[in-house]
């Protein structure tokens, strides 16, 4: 039975990156923050798909045997489960890539440090009114992420499949001042990662961070016109904490759960290539 406490977030932007937002990730029925102690539970904040479904499968059949209580708090937003975490209401979180972390602690002062990698969500490019690329017509709008390093992410996907040219020394913090060159004048809407499935009907096609396109039914890797690759990309997701907390025994035992055989194999049934295990040799 699936005992995960679900938390669906609506927020400002101003609301949502203050620390004091931090009190929705306390849980409905009353129980306290994260507590101390390697008998208590670890408590661990991730977004429904892919990282929920994973913590679920290693609450559900491999936690027990490991000796580790597993609490498992769903977040559809790329904030509170950094401000949670860093606040202690939960012990870790599961939900993010490096360059989003190091952009987050730099502008809020946070102390989130990544444990183990898990997997990648490779971005993708979908559209319910084009097929491919070549049917992107002119002018039309494009939905990307609003967050610094998702964003980036986004532009270096279009430019990277002809669609634009950045100007020269671009890094990972790309906008759409970046953008040197637009030969079908493409306008840009920036929106919250999770807003990006539902804004579909609204634009001409939409980049979707891969865990928001599973959670709204779609398969990255057959509904995408274009999909980042896998090979030496830089945005896998990892267990994180506050640092300072990542020997915890709890938390170690996570860890070697999140990478183990099982999970590998879990990730790899379950996802079918629209997630990838970040960790161990590929798959033959």
């Amino acid at each position: 039975m699936r005992t995960a406490t679900k938390f669906t977030t609506s927020l400002l932007a101003a609301a949502a990156l203050a620390f004091g937002a931090t009190a929705c990730a306390s849980s409905s029925d009353g129980s306290s923050a994260q507590q101390k102690g390697a008998d208590a539970p670890l408590i661990v904040a991730a977004s429904p798909t892919p990282h929920a479904k994973i913590l679920d499968f290693v609450r559900d059949h491999l936690a027990a045997k490991a000796g580790l209580k597993l609490e498992v708090r769903e977040f559809t937003d790329y904030v509170l489960p950094n401000t949670a975490t860093e606040n202690g209401d939960v012990g870790a979180n599961f939900f993010q890539h490096k360059p989003y972390l190091d952009d987050f602690n730099k502008k809020n002062g946070t102390h989130i440090v990544p444990v183990v990698n898990v997997e990648l969500e490779p971005l993708g490019l979908y559209s319910h009114k084009a097929k491919s690329v070549k049917d992107i017509k002119d002018g039309a709008t494009v939905a990307v992420p609003n967050d610094t390093t998702n964003e980036g992410r986004a532009f270096k996907l279009l430019a990277a499949n002809g669609l634009l040219t950045l100007k020269p020394g671009t890094g990972n913090d790309a906008t759409p001042a970046s953008v040197a060159d637009n030969p079908k004048h493409l306008q840009f809407k920036e929106l919250e990662a999770a807003q990006l499935p539902r804004a579909l009907d609204d634009v001409d096609a939409a980049i979707i961070n891969g865990n928001y396109a599973i959670g709204d039914n779609l398969n990255p890797s057959k509904d995408a016109l274009v999909l980042e690759k896998a090979k030496g990309n830089p945005y896998a997701n990892f267990l994180a904490v506050k640092e300072g907390n990542q020997n915890d025994p709890r938390v170690q035992k996570l860890a070697k759960l999140l990478n183990s055989d099982a999970v590998k194999q879990y990730i790899e049934q379950t996802f079918k290539g629209a997630v990838v295990p970040a960790f161990g040799k590929p798959a033959a």
